[in-house]
């Protein structure tokens, strides 16, 4: 009986030769231009893409610049293959995203520091994700000071953006991934606005209760089912000391490519978050902006409040 060996897990500091990375499920090439070459041979063509397969593996082709490769690339894999189907899964997609990324230089942390920088400073734009990260701003308020914990943080840009432009203010973060983890970290110290990040279930954080004065969880929930996604909202609700700021995508079906497994809506916000107000109690109100969004504000009482 013959069994089919499973491709071993991303590893973000893999590296790549010549513009060339490759795991056991991809490969990925970054070229001066999307001009054929003798011995190509592409099943897709897009705007920004060649797609075509070597020895069982998905190949892709870019010529994106290092410079221009930034957090929106995610979408353009989305958009380009995964919504025409030329490729498929959200493993698929997590390592065609971290080989264009390493394409771009042969040292990896150099690779993934241009990537964060890039991501950084287009978070004033208008576009992808930005206007999501700057209305969690917004919603951290005007502190300078205090404590944040970034729940499910992925890549962590939204805790980097805040440690940079507030160095007074207490940020961490952490990610089921380790993965991850090690590389938020390492990438924070390139960026002069360390970040400690640890490795935990989002639902089983290892801090004491109110420990921290914001809770941020920015699309997260969409990636676990309805019992495990209440489980990280009591999480989140049980280490803030003063708000819980949660966003999700509001989509009528759930995009895998994202690793996304259900949809919600803001009737189901709000019915979560009318049943975490009295855990506190809490002020719980919701609203829609580039998404779906749930805060809840602890009630102090009139001695405590600021």
């Amino acid at each position: 009986m013959s069994t089919t060996a499973l491709p071993r897990p991303i590893d973000p500091f893999a590296g790549s030769q010549g513009g060339r990375y490759e795991d056991d499920a991809v490969v990925v090439v970054r070229r001066g231009s999307l001009e054929p070459e003798p011995g190509d041979r592409w099943t897709a063509s897009t705007r920004h893409f060649r797609v075509g397969t070597e020895r069982g593996r998905l190949v892709l082709l870019h010529a994106l610049r290092p410079g221009s490769v930034d957090n929106d690339v995610a979408l353009l894999l989305d958009e380009e293959l995964f919504a025409p189907g030329w490729a498929g899964g959200s493993d698929t997609f997590e390592r065609l995203l971290t080989g264009v990324v390493l394409s771009c230089h042969d040292d990896p942390l150099t690779a993934w520091e241009g990537f964060y920088r890039a991501s950084i400073d287009r978070l004033d734009d208008q576009a992808g994700f930005a206007p999501i990260y700057r209305r969690a701003e917004d919603l951290v308020g005007e502190a300078t000071t205090g404590t944040l914990l970034d729940l499910g943080t992925c890549f962590g840009f939204f805790p980097l953006r805040l440690a940079i432009a507030r160095p007074g203010l207490s940020v961490q973060a952490c990610d089921i991934s380790p993965g991850t983890c090690n590389l938020v970290s390492r990438v924070s110290l390139r960026l002069g606005a360390p970040v400690p990040v640890f490795v935990c279930d989002a639902a089983c954080v290892p801090l004491a209760d109110a420990s921290v004065d914001t809770v941020t969880l920015l699309h997260v929930l969409e990636h676990v089912d309805a019992g495990h996604g209440a489980a990280i909202m009591r999480e989140a609700v049980r280490l803030a000391r003063r708000r819980v700021i949660i966003a999700v995508p509001l989509e009528p079906e759930p995009d895998a490519a994202f690793g996304h497994v259900r949809s919600l809506d803001l009737g189901q916000l709000a019915a979560s978050g009318a049943e975490l107000a009295t855990q506190g109690p809490w002020h719980a109100w919701v609203e829609e902006f580039h998404g779906g969004w749930l805060v809840l504000d602890r009630l102090l009482p009139p001695s405590r409040r600021a």
